[in-house]
């Protein structure tokens, strides 16, 4: 049997005191979602918004886009987006100088575009090879390459990249593409942060698990059950040892520590988000 998981995720009452991100300008990319819930771009706009960020959101499909500006509108946040196709050079450097123009600075990027195509070394084409790369590790190189002069002027901030437990360890799909891609990211936060350091620009990554998200309905369904979602989930539960899946707010609230003045000492590091998926040795 499929169990939901607990609601832990209260959400913060209207009329509350500041919360942890007050006064932060905070740019979070991949921010759509692919359907109805709690992805893991939707769910880091939403809270940050809640916590007191000014959000400047990016996506690629505008009704996703504008479907989380409206939710975070609805609560009396600051919310501000973007189409943008993170893979395009120019397109990322031209929008950062903007957003630090129209805000005045830049205080928190969290990098969370991404997406698998399934097939191992052989079965996966050099093409999709190549935009898995694109799409799951230049799109977060970009970001960081043209925020960093950004944070730079204004005296530090926190950068958090999304990857995945697939680049730590086989997930139960051969994937190679999206696994070395978001084996890279963990990598290139750890390097950026040793660097970018000494400046206060402090990098870190959430490594989000198996979680119960829009993308099993609209993708991975159909990639990995036949389209049986129940099937797909029942799955990916029986590796958690917690029993239940968690979405995309565990994410965000990973992400919500990781950029808030509480992880002033925390940088070059890794939150894994996957219930102890990968603690397991079976």
């Amino acid at each position: 049997m499929i169990q939901d998981a607990p609601d832990a995720h209260p959400d913060r009452p209207r009329g509350a005191p500041p919360g942890r991100l007050a006064g932060k300008v905070a740019v979070v990319s991949g921010a759509g979602s692919v359907g109805p819930g709690w992805g893991n771009g939707r769910a880091t706009a939403v809270i940050f918004a809640r916590e007191g960020a000014a959000v400047h959101l990016t996506d690629r499909d505008k009704d996703a886009l504008e479907e989380t500006a409206r939710q975070i509108r609805d609560e009396g946040g600051s919310v501000r987006t973007q189409l943008l196709d993170v893979t395009e050079p120019a397109a990322v450097q031209a929008y950062f100088e903007e957003c630090e123009r129209l805000a005045g600075r830049i205080d928190i990027l969290v990098n969370n575009v991404g997406g698998s195509l399934p097939g191992g070394a052989v079965e996966l084409s050099l093409a999709d090879w190549d935009s898995q790369l694109r799409t799951n590790l230049t799109s977060a190189f970009l970001a960081c390459k043209y925020v960093i002069p950004a944070m730079r002027r204004g005296g530090g901030g926190a950068i958090v990249n999304t990857a995945s437990c697939s680049g730590l360890r086989w997930t139960g799909a051969g994937q190679v593409g999206y696994a070395s891609a978001k084996a890279a990211v963990i990598q290139l936060s750890r390097v950026t942060a040793v660097q970018y350091g000494p400046e206060g620009i402090r990098v870190n990554t959430v490594v989000p698990g198996q979680l119960h998200t829009p993308m099993v309905e609209a993708r991975l369904a159909g990639q990995r059950a036949g389209g049986d979602v129940a099937k797909l989930l029942a799955q990916r539960q029986a590796r958690i040892p917690l029993g239940f899946m968690g979405d995309g707010r565990d994410t965000a609230y990973a992400a919500l520590f990781l950029a808030s003045d509480e992880a002033r000492f925390v940088t070059g590091t890794e939150i894994v988000v996957d219930g102890g998926m990968t603690a397991r040795c079976d």
